[in-house]
């Protein structure tokens, strides 16, 4: 039987693949993936042109999450919500996305003719993301947990399904608060990028609960830096500052004072109107000391390296405000 779509994979990537549950190599065939080690022999199925690679042994989503194409993520608004969303006043800003991308592009361009990037939790096109998608000279492989309109290749990044050593670059922005095990996603970052190859990855330290039941861990800027010490650091600092923190604070205190739906989409539309300024505070604070104690969320830019940074030496990197 063919495939019911064309896989959104090249086949240059799709030979890379590899089984999530131990490594081997993977044969297309009847609209399926199947390892050709007879010992697992796990089949994976290939929905709408989009393989599921997931390993049910260590994933919390299970590979009949997709094949039923349940919500395993946010669950999307309705047309309605969707647009009131969009006419009201954003709480939040990046304010470093679109420069580090160009940073990113430029150092990956400067290694390579045409680099292959590997995005974690790329359904959709990331704040400032669009600014690697333009360069038109590197290859993007788009992966999630999610179905959307750019996903590639389904996955769990606790189980990254390439081999060894086939990427130029790794980006997981917003993503690494969302997984069970953040220290096993990048190791296995680590291992899938090519010797010096580069990752960016972005994560939040004061925000709220933003994913329901998939959302367990937070990172201080020097948390992160240990999150990533088998990487040697180009760059690092705050993405978003104090007053897109302040600005979720508050929208979240109104919230905790209700229940349904109904309330909390109005408190949502108080929140908006009066507290979404707070955000541009962000312009004049980003490069003070404190703002690294106080940010809505970090950035790290690295390179592989095959040394971990120790512990007693990572507390002397603290530059803070304290």
């Amino acid at each position: 039987m063919p495939l019911t779509a064309p896989l959104r994979l090249s086949e240059a990537t799709r030979r890379q693949l590899r089984c999530p549950v131990c490594r081997s190599e993977l044969e297309l065939s009847d609209s399926r993936l199947t390892c050709v080690n007879p010992s697992c022999n796990t089949v994976f199925p290939v929905i709408d042109g989009v393989p599921v690679l997931i390993n049910e042994s260590s994933s919390v989503f299970s590979i009949a999450d997709f094949v039923s194409k349940r919500s395993t993520f946010f669950k999307p608004a309705s047309p309605i919500k969707g647009a009131l969303a969009k006419s009201l006043p954003s709480m939040g800003h990046n304010l470093r996305a679109r420069t580090n991308y160009k940073q990113f592009a430029d150092m990956l361009l400067a290694g390579k003719d045409r680099p292959r990037v590997l995005a974690v939790g790329a359904s959709i096109v990331g704040e400032g993301l669009d600014i690697i998608l333009d360069t038109g000279a590197i290859e993007l492989i788009e992966t999630d947990i999610a179905f959307g309109p750019r996903t590639s290749l389904i996955c769990d990044a606790h189980d990254i399904p390439f081999e060894d050593g086939g990427f130029d670059g790794i980006i997981t922005q917003a993503v690494l608060e969302h997984v069970v095990d953040p220290y096993r996603c990048v190791s296995e970052i680590h291992r899938v990028l090519k010797d010096g190859g580069l990752v960016y990855g972005e994560i939040p330290f004061m925000q709220q609960v933003h994913g329901g039941g998939i959302d367990f861990t937070r990172f201080t800027h020097l948390g992160l830096r240990r999150l990533f010490r088998s990487f040697e650091e180009l760059c690092s600092g705050a993405a978003a500052g104090p007053g897109m923190a302040l600005a979720w604070s508050c929208e979240y205190l109104l919230l905790s004072f209700v229940v349904s739906k109904n309330a909390r989409s109005v408190m949502k539309l108080v929140s908006r109107l009066g507290f979404s300024w707070l955000k541009y505070l962000d312009y004049y604070l980003m490069d003070k000391p404190g703002t690294l104690d106080a940010a809505s969320g970090y950035y790290f830019i690295g390179r592989k390296s095959d040394h971990a940074v120790p512990d007693r030496e990572l507390i002397k990197l603290y530059r803070g405000g304290q």
